[in-house]
C-alpha cells in the first residue's frame, strides 16, 4: 500500500507495508456512522496533536456535510449547544479513553455512552478511538505533513470511506 502523503521521517506504509496495511483494514472494518466518527477522529487528532490527521478528517467531515461551527466547537463541545446527547456521549467516552491515564474511563461516562448506544454500536465505538489514537501516533511520529490530503483520497483508494 503506497502512501503519496509527504513524511519528514519515514514513510510507513513503505517500511512496514504489512502492519500499516493491517491498521489499515482495521480501522476500515469499525461500522460506525460516518459523520459521528469524523467528529471523534477530530476530537481525538486534536488532544493529541496530530495536524495530518486534523486536516484530512477536518476535510472529510466536511465532505459528509459537517458544518465549520461544529468542527470548529469541538475543542469546547461541553460548552457548547450544537451536539446532541449521542455524540456528546462519544465525545466524552473519546476522551476519556484517549487520556486513559488520567483515571481510566471512569464508571459514570462509560454509563452514558452505554445509554446512548447499543453494545454493538459501543464496541465499535470503542475500536474507532483506539484506531484513531493508533493513527495519531504513528503519524506524529513519522511527522507526516498536513495539507495534502484530498477528502476521500485513502477512501477512494481502498474501496472504504475514509484513510484509515
Amino acid at each position: 500500500m503506497s502512501n503519496p502523503i509527504p513524511a519528514k521521517r519515514l514513510q510507513l506504509a513503505e517500511v512496514a507495508p504489512k502492519q500499516y496495511a493491517a491498521i489499515f483494514r482495521l480501522s476500515s472494518s469499525v461500522d460506525l456512522e460516518a459523520e459521528l466518527r469524523e467528529l471523534v477522529d477530530v476530537r481525538v487528532s486534536q488532544m493529541n496533536g496530530c495536524a495530518f490527521c486534523i486536516d484530512m478528517h477536518w476535510k472529510d467531515a466536511r465532505e459528509l456535510g459537517e458544518t465549520e461551527e461544529r468542527l470548529y466547537m469541538l475543542g469546547a463541545w461541553r460548552e457548547s449547544g450544537l451536539y446532541n446527547a449521542r455524540e456528546r456521549a462519544a465525545l466524552e467516552l473519546s476522551e476519556a479513553i484517549t487520556r486513559i491515564g488520567e483515571g481510566h474511563v471512569p464508571d459514570e461516562v462509560w454509563e452514558r455512552a452505554r445509554a446512548n448506544f447499543e453494545d454493538y454500536e459501543l464496541g465499535q465505538l470503542v475500536f474507532a478511538i483506539a484506531t484513531i489514537n493508533t493513527w495519531n501516533r504513528l503519524l506524529i511520529t513519522a511527522r507526516v505533513e498536513p495539507g495534502h490530503y484530498q477528502p476521500g483520497q485513502f477512501g477512494a483508494a481502498a474501496g472504504t470511506r475514509a484513510g484509515r
